[in-house]
């Protein structure tokens, strides 16, 4: 069940710089449109939720927040740098800066949990082993996986599978974080423990997170803000908190994706 947390998602926005901005941003594939002028800012400190229907655009618009992708037009800021246009050695600084989980976790099969921690480690600074060690074994405890060092992702469920790629995203001491689709094929019970772990790294860190995901349940969880994309419009349709667009949003299309776990409870005779 849901619960209204205002504490969470008052005020982050409103006293807050922008730390990544997005301006007229258009995105083509040949002679498909995907995303058309799409424009918005992440401030700092705060969980920007990219939310929408399946092929509305959120991993693309994703991609290009973080430089893997250059647009047809349009740019992408980040701390005042345009990634766009950037130098790749001020990129390659930039993107230190940066710490990304990717939906499928994306962990080195043939490495341990630690040795995947280790790796930006090793190749972007001049640390002693020693000192890579006590980070490694510091953030694995930050996500539960104390102890689980020498495993490797074949040996490990799902869940601690993303854990540990938070682990490795949060290596470098980012300021701000990026998920894809955090919690696709999770149970509930452990969808909910991440996103527990999310609001606890944002509010112990005051690390900026954008989150791509549909989840009703992790939306409401751990949103400061929405942003909804839309396939039809190739961009934004409506922002707001996640209970402003569940309670005041009049598009019917806002009212439907907000208004899912409803229909479910009414359809189950709830």
């Amino acid at each position: 069940m849901m619960r209204k947390n205002d504490n969470h998602q008052k005020g982050r926005v409103s006293n807050s710089e922008p730390v990544i901005s997005v301006q007229g941003l258009t995105v083509r594939y040949g002679e498909d449109t995907i995303l058309e002028e799409v424009s918005l800012q992440v401030f700092r400190g705060e969980v920007l939720v990219v939310a929408g229907g399946s092929g509305c655009g959120k991993s693309t618009l994703l991609k290009h927040m973080i430089g893997l992708s250059a647009p047809t037009s349009g740019r992408v800021l980040i701390n005042g740098i345009d990634i766009t246009t950037a130098e790749e050695e001020e990129l390659g600084k930039l993107r230190r800066g940066i710490g990304m989980l990717f939906q499928s976790s994306a962990l080195f099969g043939s490495m341990t949990l630690s040795e995947n921690v280790a790796l930006p480690l090793y190749e972007f600074t001049h640390l002693s082993a020693a000192t890579i060690d006590l980070i490694v074994n510091m953030k694995l405890g930050m996500v539960g996986l104390a102890g689980y060092g020498n495993h490797l992702p074949s040996e490990l469920s799902g869940g601690m599978k993303k854990r540990a790629g938070i682990a490795r995203a949060m290596a470098m001491d980012p300021h701000v974080l990026f998920f894809d689709e955090l919690s696709a094929g999770l149970d509930p019970i452990t969808s909910a423990e991440l996103d527990l772990l999310i609001k606890s790294i944002n509010e112990g860190m005051g690390t900026t997170m954008v989150i791509v995901t549909h989840e009703l349940e992790s939306i409401f969880n751990v949103a400061h803000r929405v942003i909804m994309l839309d396939r039809s419009k190739k961009g934004i349709i409506a922002e707001g908190t996640p209970w402003e667009l569940k309670e005041n949003s009049t598009d019917p299309l806002v009212k439907k994706f907000f208004h899912r776990e409803i229909i479910g409870q009414k359809n189950k005779g709830i």
